[in-house]
């Protein structure tokens, strides 16, 4: 199991995603983000190496508040062989040292896990509590050969489309301090 440092993190997450979101052809924002965290779960590395979180942070920027999926995956070290754009930043970790923050969705030891976890061989853990379970947190998927799809801005209510063959949800924080919950992660034939 993963252990949670209480410590400072330099640049924060949060920072460090006002930075990057901009640049992703999914952003519907026009500017700088405002962002604050939602909510979200991790997912353990066996191996111990790789921290895993899903992240939901809102941005408050535009008319309307957004609520995105940042699958991040950090680091000890550069992942060889990672796509350009897979690069979120780095972070200077109190405890661990630079870190290298990766887009889950292009991590390998992520969706491998992500894959686990629809498997039903791997149980998702809360953001912030060390050892705790994350009972909000469903997983479903018919088939085999799966292939998921990480959803990148976040819906109340919404639901996997007809034609996938499961899907991860779970709660988030929305406006006037209520809980909502919809679709992470759509689940795809591979």
């Amino acid at each position: 199991m993963s252990i949670i440092h209480r410590t400072t993190l330099k640049p924060t997450k949060l920072e460090l995603l006002a930075d990057w979101l901009p640049k992703q052809p999914w952003y519907r924002g026009s500017g700088t983000p405002e962002l604050t965290k939602a909510g979200g779960f991790r997912l353990d590395d066996p191996a111990g190496e790789v921290g895993l979180e899903f992240m939901a942070a809102t941005d408050a920027s535009g008319p309307e508040p957004v609520t995105y999926h940042v699958p991040m995956a950090y680091r000890g070290a550069p992942l060889e062989g990672a796509p350009d754009d897979a690069l979120i930043g780095t972070v200077e970790h109190g405890v661990l040292g630079r870190r290298w923050v990766y887009d889950g969705a292009k991590d390998p030891v992520l969706v491998r896990e992500l894959t686990a976890l629809l498997q039903g061989d791997v149980p998702a853990h809360a953001q912030s509590v060390d050892g705790a379970l994350d009972p909000t947190v469903h997983a479903r998927v018919t088939g085999d050969g799966v292939r998921p799809e990480i959803v990148r801005v976040l819906e109340a209510g919404s639901k996997a489309p007809d034609d996938a063959l499961g899907e991860v949800s779970a709660e988030w924080d929305a406006e006037g301090e209520r809980r909502v919950r919809g679709v992470f992660v759509v689940v795809r034939a591979g």
